[in-house]
């Protein structure tokens, strides 16, 4: 147990929160950045590869052959098209891959929780830690690939600065919804239903093609998957064609990051404060 843990101070929160949140999300925060530095580095550097080369092949290599695809009255270059999509994946990636394996082996195997919760820190505090940490690395893979897409002139406003914490928001909802789920999990067996969902949300998600290539009744489909919102509301601020509805993808996320936080604060404690 990190000495940052055992140092804890006395919960001093008062009011609803009080039992469930001490206001130490820090502590595990901080354990969490010394374990990528000491051990999981390596994992977390390889992780930001996957989507360039996404971008180098499918963007480059066959955008060649496609030239521009039209999005919302505008025909923009199809690598253009696609690398914000390939940002908002991997937010998504960082953010599953952090909440759902790392979270059930710390929370099966490795009993990190329960000698958290053994500390003065409450639920809230492990569960935002958490997030926290999946954020960071969402943080960085969004960073990184902007830098890429910069440097490729892929960027074609000014507004595809406001992407990274578009990126960040992506992230935090799909974080917080998936160490949701994973409090629910028992067997490793059971991961692989969370790969199952997303690959079709990564091939579908308006990420290579229009979403008008598919009948209206699938459409409704996918714009009810979360991906969808993300695609959408990144490749509007990196194109510079926002819309409206960029106010409903927010509002999709800010939902679906409460009800995360909410179901995911509820399950530890339900789990481990018994």
């Amino acid at each position: 147990m990190s000495e940052l843990l055992l140092e804890a101070p006395a919960p001093t929160v008062r009011g609803p929160l009080r039992g469930i949140y001490a206001g130490n999300t820090r502590s595990v925060v901080a354990r969490g950045l010394r374990v990528i530095a000491r051990n999981n580095w390596l994992i977390v550097v390889t992780g930001f590869f996957e989507p360039v080369f996404y971008l180098l092949s499918m963007g480059i290599g066959l955008g060649a052959l496609i030239g521009g695809v039209e999005f919302y009255g505008t025909e923009v270059p199809y690598a253009a098209y696609i690398a914000p999509a390939l940002m908002a994946v991997s937010a998504m990636n960082g953010a599953v891959y952090d909440s759902t394996m790392n979270v059930f082996f710390k929370m099966n195997y490795a009993k990190l929780y329960q000698q958290m919760l053994s500390t003065s820190l409450g639920p809230l505090d492990v569960a935002l830690g958490e997030i926290l940490l999946a954020l960071f690395r969402g943080l960085l893979y969004a960073s990184g690939f902007m830098l890429v897409t910069t440097l490729m002139g892929l960027n074609l406003a000014w507004t595809a600065v406001l992407a990274i914490p578009a990126a960040l928001v992506i992230a935090f909802a799909f974080a917080s919804f998936g160490m949701a789920i994973t409090s629910y999990m028992k067997t490793f067996q059971h991961l692989d239903y969370v790969w199952v969902v997303m690959m079709p949300m990564f091939l579908l998600s308006a990420t290579f093609f229009p979403i008008e290539v598919y009948p209206q009744g699938v459409q409704w489909v996918i714009q009810a998957l979360p991906l969808w919102h993300g695609v959408d509301m990144i490749r509007q601020l990196t194109t510079g064609l926002v819309q409206p509805s960029i106010l409903l993808h927010l509002a999709y996320f800010a939902v679906m990051i409460l009800v995360g936080l909410v179901f995911t604060t509820a399950r530890l404690r339900a789990l481990f404060l018994r």
